[in-house]
């Protein structure tokens, strides 16, 4: 989408440059906070809350109510809006009503900011569709580019790309689209957590001497696939945000490397500390963590008093449902970051040190033992 820019000249310079994010304590909104704060941008984060932090401001708004919005933001003028929240539905119906709507009210009650540009953040359902009807139509071959056309079935992603689309044409902000696949990073109690869903499944395995079972299917456990850390995702934002090769664009984020569950659970069980012996693949059907942990689940208080951590409620760390979709998927799931590279974005991360770095954390945060 074609967007009349501001010059250069005109763009607030970096001590300038006022960021809003909003859905700051999720996965993706921490690494942000911690990289602008790190590149020395005021950070407004926005929540229900108002969870301030060093170099962080926060204000207390509902996404879900246009006059909290805009009560809210009313004497805020951020230059730069980072938006990594979203809601989970019942139905796609409510999902796009949703979470295209809080893109929309975000932005209206913004109207009198002097916004540069506006990211957001989506992911590859973008091309396997929506929870409904995921990976079960037809998609385009993989590796997935961004050039791709959009599925013919509603999405709430691209219902909140309209909305930014729309907003940026009537404001005059800038905007960028960045599309990840599985973000790992640290946050507690988000909706979707496959670094913490695993380091869980592999404590509780430890614990009650279980097998430390691959939940998913045959094709993700010996077909090519890659991830996405939350601080390469949080760099991609930034850079797109403040480079014009990054303005009016959509990206996909990944790491940059390649890898099959195959190759890659031994080498987190052993991460985990988990026994040789008790590590399982895939054999013959998928086995959901949902289903594997049901019965196991009641055990994780004692766990945590065992082990003096920090959380006895295991529904604030595991999303057993994400990660059984994640890789209960009977497709090869890999992503193009070509269009991205070519733009001038080269970060990259490798996948199993980011799982390695992220458990680290966790056990220091007395999360995990």
């Amino acid at each position: 989408m074609p967007h009349d820019t501001q010059t250069d000249h005109s763009r607030a310079t970096r001590g300038d440059r006022t960021a809003l994010v909003v859905g700051a304590s999720g996965i993706t909104g921490s690494a942000l906070v911690e990289q602008l704060v790190g590149e020395g941008w005021t950070v407004l984060a926005l929540s229900r809350s108002a969870a301030s932090a060093p170099g962080v401001r926060g204000i207390a708004a509902d996404l879900r109510d246009p006059e909290s919005l805009r009560d809210a933001l009313a004497p805020e003028r951020p230059t730069h809006v980072f938006f990594t929240a979203w809601q989970r539905q019942e139905t796609e119906a409510e999902n796009i009503a949703v979470n295209g709507g809080m893109v929309r009210d975000l932005l209206a009650a913004l109207a009198h900011a002097p916004l540069e540009h506006v990211a957001l953040v989506t992911g590859l359902k973008h091309y396997l569709g929506p929870f409904e009807a995921y990976a079960a139509g037809e998609m385009p071959d993989t590796p997935f580019h961004e050039e791709e056309p959009r599925l013919d079935t509603p999405n709430f992603y691209y219902a909140q790309e309209d909305e930014l689309f729309a907003a940026a044409a009537r404001q005059g902000f800038t905007w960028s689209v960045h599309r990840s696949h599985t973000v790992i990073g640290y946050a507690v109690g988000n909706a979707m957590n496959m670094g913490l869903t695993l380091a869980v499944q592999a404590t509780i395995a430890k614990e009650l001497d279980l097998d430390f079972v691959f939940p998913g299917s045959e094709a993700q456990w010996n077909g090519l696939t890659d991830m996405t850390d939350a601080g390469v995702l949080a760099e991609q934002m930034v850079w797109a945000a403040t480079e014009p090769a990054g303005r009016d664009e959509a990206f996909n984020i990944v790491n940059g490397d390649v890898f099959r569950w195959r190759w890659m659970w031994p080498r987190l069980a052993e991460r985990l500390g988990v026994d040789p012996a008790r590590v399982v693949g895939f054999e013959g059907s998928a086995r959901p963590l949902e289903q594997q942990m049901a019965e196991h689940e009641a055990a994780w208080p004692g766990i945590a008093a065992k082990h003096g951590l920090a959380e006895s409620d295991l529904s604030r760390l595991a999303s057993w449902w994400h990660t059984d979709a994640d890789l209960g998927r009977a497709m090869e799931v890999v992503t193009d970051m070509g269009k991205s590279r070519e733009a001038g974005f080269l970060s990259f991360r490798r996948t199993e040190r980011a799982f390695a770095d992220l458990f680290d954390r966790y056990r220091a945060a007395r999360l995990i033992p």
